[in-house]
């Protein structure tokens, strides 16, 4: 990797974690603002599906546009935006005026940042490192957005320290206002960014071109997949999480933040391990073979009966859950051509989006109609499903670092056309 490459990555990933601790902080204190101003679950539902989906809309505009707008301009303004929505939904009251603060700014409850910018930026990375330092890199840019997401739940926490001075509504609307600057700082790394990285090299400039008739059958597999996997999701997005916690439990603000810190902690150590870990059995079985025991813990945080014990399975979980992210990434743009990348990882991660945004809202009225619990159940069982179709569909096709090299036989016979 050279100085240019170099910086470049360095200026994303400081862009990703700033976007993270904003995105952390988000997910944790949204369900706490509203139920102080005195929304429900099916309100807070709503309006965690209203960002979700503006986050949609965001990543088609990245897949389909995002090239031809240009990467640099359309990660300045889509991080922008992201400050716009979390200032307005700060200082709003209304039901209508949040909800299209949530749409227009993304506001992302589920506590992760998985939106527009990784589309263009997944890509941006990859053409800046070797294939063999490839799933190393995605490991790296996720320790950044998770330990990210550790600090921002650990901000969340700060709220609690202001109350005397600001008052219980006066300090969470403190705390919602906070990620617009770290939006902004975000904003700023994004702007530092070369202006040549604008538009993509010429072999990847055919996003608008069909994908190849050998990468369109798997990647609508995947697609389909991961928009699958992203359902189950978004019952579980950490608003919702930290809400039943909350509800359940009658936990603190100060307790749950701490709580999503150490998750986020857990998480980023993960990616490292996930890394270790598909060197020696692959990728697709790093994915599957820790996602679902992650989701067989989370039902076991359901059923706890107390918060200390539903708190220890909770992070149990969250200490496997995200080592499919990295190994995900790095399998997806590995087994298409680099100039289907951008293409394929809008389409993914649109799909997921997608499929994320429509999950809260029923999960906001399951929890009024059949228990807090229930986002965490199905939510769970439609993860257990995903990881045993993901493992039928993609066993057999491996990334070309896990193929096995041709012969010594055939690599040293003359090819046909030498002299």
């Amino acid at each position: 990797m050279n100085d240019g490459s170099a910086a470049i990555v360095r200026r994303i990933l400081t862009a990703a974690f700033l976007r993270a601790v904003a995105t952390g902080m988000v997910g944790v204190l949204l369900g706490l603002h509203l139920a102080k101003l005195g929304f429900g679950e099916s309100t807070l539902g709503t309006i965690s599906t209203l960002g979700l989906a503006g986050t949609a809309l965001a990543a088609a505009i990245a897949t389909f546009q995002g090239e031809q707008l240009g990467r640099r301009r359309f990660l300045i303004a889509c991080t922008v935006l992201c400050a716009f929505g979390a200032a307005a939904v700060a200082l709003g009251s209304g039901v209508w005026l949040l909800g299209i603060a949530a749409f227009v700014g993304m506001v992302n409850s589920a506590g992760r940042d998985r939106g527009a910018a990784l589309i263009l930026e997944q890509p941006l990375l990859a053409e800046h490192v070797a294939a063999s330092g490839r799933t190393t890199l995605f490991a790296r840019y996720n320790v950044a957005q998770d330990i990210g997401h550790a600090v921002g739940g650990l901000c969340a926490a700060l709220p609690k320290l202001a109350q005397r001075a600001l008052g219980e509504e006066g300090a969470l609307r403190a705390g919602m206002a906070t990620p617009a600057l770290l939006f902004l700082g975000a904003a700023i790394c994004a702007a530092l960014l070369p202006r040549a990285i604008d538009h993509a090299p010429r072999h990847a400039s055919a996003l608008g071109a069909r994908l190849s008739k050998e990468s369109r059958p798997i990647v609508t597999r995947i697609a389909l997949l991961f928009g699958f996997d992203s359902l189950g999701g978004g019952f579980l997005t950490t608003t919702l999480v930290t809400y039943w916690f909350f509800k359940r439990f009658d936990a603190d603000v100060g307790t749950l933040g701490l709580l999503n810190a150490a998750a986020r902690v857990l998480n980023a150590l993960s990616h490292f391990g996930a890394a270790w870990l598909a060197k020696r059995i692959g990728l697709v079985n790093t994915m599957v073979f820790t996602h679902s025991p992650s989701s067989l813990l989370l039902i076991g945080t359901a059923f706890a009966p107390t918060f200390p014990i539903a708190a220890t399975l909770f992070l149990l979980r969250e200490g496997l859950v995200e080592m499919d992210v990295p190994t995900r990434q790095s399998y997806v743009l590995a087994i298409v051509k680099p100039e289907e990348r951008t293409r394929v990882a809008g389409i993914t991660t649109l799909v997921r989006m997608v499929a994320w945004a429509i999950a809260p809202v029923i999960g906001g009225f399951a929890m009024e109609r059949w228990g807090l619990a229930t986002p965490l159940y199905v939510g769970a069982a439609i993860k257990l499903v995903y990881d045993t179709l993901l493992y039928l569909a993609c066993r057999k096709v491996r990334p070309p670092e896990e193929r096995a090299p041709p012969s010594a036989a055939a690599t040293s016979q003359p090819s046909s056309g030498s002299s």
